[in-house]
C-alpha cells in the first residue's frame, strides 16, 4: 500500500519575511556589506541578466571583460538592451590585469558600466577584482561582479573593492542549491536602475520591484512565495561556512587547487591556466589531447569524482576536475587525481605524493 503520509521535507510552514530577511542578513555578513541584499528565487542567470537590464540602455557604453563564456552572455545581454559595448577580451588560459582595464576605459572614456566575472569555473581562471575595482572606480563606471564560482572559495569583500553589483549563488564553493542565488545593490546602482525607463518592472527580472515592495517597504511582506526548500538550504550553507570560518573555507578551496595542480603536473599534464597566481580555488583545468575520451575514461574508473571535459570548443583540449564545496577535499582531489592517471594508463603514486605535499 502506498504510504499519504505527508514527508517531513515538504511538510513545511510557509517561510516568514521575518526569516526571509534573516537569510539575507546572512548573506550580507558573508559579503560584508552594507549594501542592500536581494535573494532571487532562480539560478544567478536570473539576478545577472536583471542587472544588466536595469542598468544598461541606449546611449550607455559598457566594457565587458571577457575571461571565459560567461563573459560573452553578458556581451550579448548588453547589446541587446541597446548599449554600446566594448569586449575586453583575454586567453581563457589567463586573467585580465587591472592595467588592460585602465587602458580600455581611458580609450573609452564614455564608459559607464563594466562587467565582469570574479572566477570562472569553466576555464579555471581567476581575475584581481580588487585592483580591477579600484580602476572602475576612479573612472566612475558602475561595476557588476559575477561572484557566482568565488563567494565562499576566496575573498570577496564588494564594498571595499567598490563593486556597485555583486551576484553570488549557492551551487559552487557554497555547496548549496543551483535553484537560489543573491545580489549586493549599492545606492549608486539603484539610482542608476531608478533612471533607466527600460529597466524591468513588474517582472521577475525586476530588482526594482523588489526594492519597493519589499526592501522601501521595511521588509515585512513578500512580493511573492518564496523557493521554500531552496531557501532552507541557503540558510544551511551560511550557518555551515560561519561555523568553518570563511578564511578556513578559502584555504581549503585553495589548498584544494595546489593539490590538484601538483598531483596533474607529476601526471605528466600541464595546467590549462599558466599562472598559478592566475587559478582559480574552484576548479583546476588541464590541456589533454582527445579530453572528451580520456574524461569518459576518467570517469568510469571512477564515476563518483567531480571531473568532466570542457565545454564547447574546449572539449577536446580541456578537462576540468572541480573541487568546490564540499569536493574541495583531500580525499576527493585524491580520488580524481587517480581516475585521471587510470584515464592516461600512467601510475597514480607520484601524483598522489605530490598532491599531499601541496595540500600540507
Amino acid at each position: 500500500m502506498t504510504s499519504t503520509a505527508p514527508h517531513p521535507l515538504l511538510d513545511l510552514p510557509p517561510l516568514t519575511a521575518e526569516r526571509f530577511a534573516s537569510i539575507e542578513r546572512g548573506v550580507a555578513d558573508l559579503l560584508s556589506t552594507r549594501q542592500d541584499v536581494v535573494i532571487t528565487q532562480g539560478e544567478a542567470l536570473l539576478p545577472l541578466e536583471g542587472c544588466i537590464r536595469s542598468g544598461a540602455r541606449p546611449g550607455s557604453t559598457a566594457l565587458n571583460i571577457v575571461t571565459g563564456p560567461y563573459g560573452t552572455t553578458f556581451g550579448n545581454w548588453l547589446r541587446d538592451c541597446g548599449a554600446t559595448v566594448v569586449d575586453l577580451a583575454v586567453p581563457f588560459d589567463t586573467a585580465v590585469s587591472a592595467e588592460q582595464v585602465a587602458r580600455a576605459l581611458a580609450a573609452h572614456p564614455q564608459t559607464d558600466f563594466v562587467s565582469l566575472v570574479h572566477a570562472e569555473a569553466a576555464t579555471g581562471n581567476t581575475n584581481p577584482v580588487a585592483e580591477i575595482g579600484e580602476v572602475v572606480r576612479e573612472h566612475g563606471a558602475l561595476f557588476m561582479l559575477d561572484a557566482v564560482a568565488s563567494v565562499g572559495a576566496e575573498p570577496l569583500l564588494p564594498d571595499a573593492w567598490g563593486v556597485d553589483l555583486c551576484v553570488i549563488g549557492a551551487q559552487k564553493a557554497m555547496g548549496g542549491p543551483a535553484g537560489v542565488s543573491a545580489v549586493s545593490v549599492s545606492e549608486r546602482a539603484w539610482d542608476r536602475f531608478a533612471r533607466n525607463p527600460a529597466a524591468p518592472r513588474r517582472s521577475y527580472l525586476s530588482l526594482l520591484d523588489w526594492k519597493e515592495r519589499w526592501i522601501d517597504g521595511g521588509r515585512t511582506t513578500l512580493p511573492h512565495a518564496p523557493a521554500q526548500l531552496e531557501m532552507l538550504a541557503l540558510e544551511a550553507c551560511l550557518a555551515r561556512i560561519a561555523e568553518e570560518g570563511p578564511a578556513a573555507a578559502a584555504a581549503r578551496h585553495a589548498a584544494a587547487a595546489a593539490a590538484t595542480r601538483a598531483g596533474s603536473v607529476a601526471l605528466g599534464v600541464a595546467p590549462y591556466v599558466h599562472d598559478a597566481g592566475d587559478a582559480a580555488p574552484v576548479a583546476t583545468t588541464l590541456r589533454v589531447a582527445d579530453a572528451s575520451a580520456v574524461a569518459a575514461k576518467a570517469l568510469a574508473a571512477d564515476p563518483r569524482v567531480p571531473l568532466a571535459a570542457g565545454g564547447g570548443a574546449l572539449a577536446q583540449e580541456m578537462i576540468r576536475v572541480n573541487h568546490y564545496g564540499p569536493a574541495a577535499s583531500l580525499d576527493v582531489v585524491r580520488a580524481s587525481l587517480s581516475a585521471l592517471a587510470a584515464a592516461l594508463s600512467v601510475p597514480a603514486a607520484p601524483a598522489l605524493e605530490a598532491a599531499g605535499a601541496a595540500w600540507g
